[in-house]
């Protein structure tokens, strides 16, 4: 069945890129509502943006939505993979700033967050798109594709120069809770080498290291050093949960990531929902909803704290 929260949360933080505090209230909302931002800082004016991927207006380094009058909302991807892993495709965001705040760089607290208000079950069917042809996009050395599955998986691959990155690859069906035990906590990373063009263009005026992981070479400088030995694919698996929850539905199938990030996963989607030949709509039953990433999740099945690494020396 659909789901929203049992009750409204609350989180208050700093913007990743605007460097401004934000508080992000997320309220309930019926079946068949969808996700939807409202801006409340403005007075006089009444901004809803719907999270859907053609609302998207800019990728660079986050994902951004606007409403046609150009008021945004930016960062949201972090939030929307939490939603995603845990079943939520209805609620409203209320949002007084720009941006939603970064919190640690990870989904983590807005995951335990949503868990601890509960997860409300709504009365109607689960409203899915299923892949029924693969589409794919090939951007320079960037390759995301779309295939058909009988369920929710994503694989993906990262490489990058930085020898504490390198090469990393992971695969992940995300049935009954596995977004939640297995990527929610991984952070958001760079290399200390781009944070100054980072800066200059005027992005990343609230990142620090409590917010960011900043790899050097093989260093990595935060406290404590990494999470998971493959964090950082981690983290991009996680972002492309988010990225692709702004299909407004759970899509049923394989989405497969090389080198890929916010721009291209958008894109992807554009070019799916351009070709109705290559999916269709389904409602499921209570046989396929234990194939989504939400279904059935308790918060003592929350962390494996045991596949954590160590903190470093």
């Amino acid at each position: 069945m659909q789901a929203t929260l049992s009750k409204p949360i609350t989180l208050q933080g700093v913007g990743l890129h605007s460097g401004a505090a934000v508080a992000v209230t997320i309220l309930p909302a019926p079946a068949d509502h969808g996700i939807c931002f409202v801006r409340t800082d403005v007075a006089g004016a009444d901004i809803r943006i719907p999270a859907l991927f053609d609302r998207v207006v800019d990728t660079e380094l986050s994902t951004s939505i606007a409403d046609d009058s150009g008021y945004r909302v930016a960062t949201i991807e972090h939030l929307m993979a939490a939603l995603a892993g845990t079943g939520i495709f209805n609620a409203i965001v209320r949002v007084d700033g720009p941006e939603v705040p970064i919190m640690d760089g990870s989904a983590e607290d807005f995951v335990l967050a949503i868990l601890a208000a509960g997860v409300q079950q709504l009365d109607k069917p689960i409203r899915a798109y299923r892949i029924r042809k693969a589409v794919s996009l090939s951007i320079g050395d960037v390759m995301v594709s779309l295939s058909p599955l009988d369920g929710v998986e994503i694989d993906f691959r990262i490489e990058f120069g930085a020898a504490a990155i390198g090469s990393q690859a992971k695969s992940l069906n995300m049935a009954n809770g596995a977004f939640v035990r297995e990527l929610s906590d991984s952070r958001t990373f760079c290399e200390f080498k781009d944070v100054r063009r980072i800066e200059a263009s005027g992005l990343g005026q609230g990142a620090g290291l409590d917010n960011v992981t900043v790899v050097d070479g093989s260093r990595v400088l935060n406290a404590g050093g990494f999470r998971y030995e493959d964090e950082c694919v981690r983290h991009k698996m996680l972002d492309a949960l988010g990225d692709l929850a702004l299909a407004g539905a759970p899509i049923l199938g394989r989405y497969c990531g090389v080198r890929a990030g916010h721009k291209s996963t958008n894109q992807l989607l554009r070019t799916l929902f351009a070709r109705p030949d290559a999916w269709d709509v389904v409602h499921c039953d209570a046989g396929m909803s234990d194939a989504m990433p939400g279904y059935d999740i308790k918060p003592e099945d929350l962390w494996r704290t045991e596949t954590r690494l160590p903190p470093a020396a």
